[in-house]
């Protein structure tokens, strides 16, 4: 009798995955960049509407207007990234992208702003899209590549965004602020399309069970504490509602916290959070935030002549505001996959770091861009490539860390803290604007004090986060650790 031994090596861990480019990879990476214009599409297009929105609806309630669809993504990461590696990644994405064409549709529908904020609530699905995506990624490429995809993947859509502005400027002007919920709808389709179509079903799974519960109290003290923030100004940070709130979130994000830390399968496993990935979410929560908050800044900006004499604007010819929100796509493509290929030599704390210091004096630069067109085009284009950097970081130092099985909901973690970050910093930056405004033939008008003030506290942000981005430097080092 004879005994056969398998001495052939065991399979690789990336068998299967791209080593190289091909035009298979170019077409799954063309229908992930539309999965992520669609998110590009939900949290940034709204912005270039928003006074319309805001003259619609009746209200100065920029902040829940704007970004009540990050709020919602810090609710939905959590829960569809734990789904994601338990279910399969691809048959996750296909449904949020759906519940987020089914947001668009009743902010395309909405008859008040409760209704249209429910809308923008559900369309926050598109946030765990982008994320999936990111782990998608990893699925379907070796790390070599995956660094530099994960890039193009999360800042392509800039391409995208390079001309959709000026179209958004032209056709909202002709057919008012719906325009950009009609464009959502119509991206979401084109990318579950796209995905069922061109994105191999998820392999890579891991069997457990889904922490409902866990999720429920997390996402639901995430948007109790936060919406505390948004009601503050206008109800009084003392008033019975608020507080109630605010106790009741505060509440659920305890119990979730003394819950989570005893089952063995919690829906965000804090546990596994060691000091390096703690200062990468706090660069995040800094240097993100900063960059989604200036945009209602910019916005403000763009839409006042300096004809007014408020101290600050920019309103020129047509084309002005498309120009300014068109142009940082440019600067987001670029840094993206540039930190991703410069990240494979040395490392992603590296480029974290770079993209934090570009931050802070494409922020501090706004000072003068405020009123000088050239100035907030090249501060604005500085910030971008900061955007891009830091969330190729991100997502990168999250892939390295994190365990196979694991990729999806720790992902889920980069865009909770993206989310977090934006719908405070841009709460912050609607009470500061708020609290300084002014009367001006009968129409509120926001003045040079409160946008100088909100660019200062964004600025002082990206400070923090480059001082954060240099420790975590210091403690990894610049060395061939992270070298693929």
């Amino acid at each position: 009798m004879h005994t056969s031994i398998d001495d052939s090596p065991p399979e690789s861990p990336d068998a299967g995955k791209h080593t190289r480019w091909s035009a298979l990879l170019f077409s799954q990476l063309a229908a992930l960049i539309v999965v992520n214009a669609l998110a590009d599409t939900v949290i940034l297009a709204p912005t270039q509407v928003l006074p319309r929105m805001l003259e619609h609806f009746g209200t100065d309630q920029a902040a829940w207007l704007g970004s009540s669809a990050m709020l919602a993504g810090a609710m939905w990461a959590p829960l569809i990234g734990k789904c994601a590696d338990i279910y399969g990644k691809r048959r996750m994405l296909v449904i949020s992208l759906l519940i987020a064409c089914v947001g668009s549709l009743v902010c395309l529908a909405a008859p008040n702003i409760w209704v249209f904020v429910f809308g923008r609530l559900v369309q926050g699905a598109a946030v765990a899209a982008m994320f999936l995506s990111m782990a998608i990624v990893r699925d379907l490429c070796a790390p070599r590549i995956a660094m530099p995809i994960v890039g193009i993947v999360g800042t392509g859509a800039g391409v995208l965004g390079i001309a959709t502005p000026f179209l958004y400027e032209v056709l909202a002007a002709e057919f008012g602020y719906r325009v950009v919920f009609v464009a959502a709808a119509l991206i979401a389709i084109i990318a579950v399309i796209g995905v069922r179509a061109l994105i191999p079903r998820s392999t890579n799974k891991t069997p457990g069970t889904v922490d409902v519960a866990g999720a429920v109290l997390l996402g639901g003290g995430l948007a109790a504490v936060l919406s505390y923030i948004s009601l503050g100004p206008e109800f009084g940070w003392l008033a019975v509602g608020p507080l109630i709130v605010l106790g009741g979130g505060a509440a659920a994000l305890a119990r979730w916290f003394l819950v989570s830390s005893r089952k063995s399968e919690p829906v965000i496993d804090i546990r596994n959070l060691n000091r390096p990935l703690v200062l990468t979410l706090l660069v995040l929560v800094l240097g993100a935030g900063a960059v989604r908050a200036i945009d209602p800044i910019i916005s403000i900006i763009a839409h006042v002549s300096p004809d007014e004499q408020l101290g600050y604007g920019l309103a020129g010819p047509a084309g002005t505001v498309g120009l300014l929100f068109g142009l940082p796509g440019v600067g987001m493509m670029i840094a993206g996959p540039l930190a991703g290929w410069i990240a494979t030599r040395v490392g992603p704390p590296a480029t974290l770091a770079a993209g934090a210091a570009i931050g802070t004096v494409g922020t501090i630069g706004m000072f003068l861009g405020a009123t000088d067109l050239y100035a907030a085009l090249f501060f604005s284009f500085l910030m971008a490539l900061s955007a891009g950097a830091l969330m190729t970081s991100g997502f990168n130092m999250m892939a390295i860390h994190a365990r196979e099985e694991q990729q999806a909901v720790m992902s889920s973690l980069v865009m909770v803290m993206l989310a977090i970050s934006s719908v405070v910093m841009t709460f912050v930056v609607s009470a500061v604007l708020s609290a300084t405004d002014t009367v001006v033939a009968g129409e509120n008008v926001q003045t040079a004090t409160g946008v100088y003030s909100s660019i200062g506290v964004l600025a002082g942000c990206y400070v923090l986060a480059a001082v954060a981005a240099g420790v975590l430097v210091r403690r990894l080092g610049i060395t061939s650790a992270y070298r693929l």
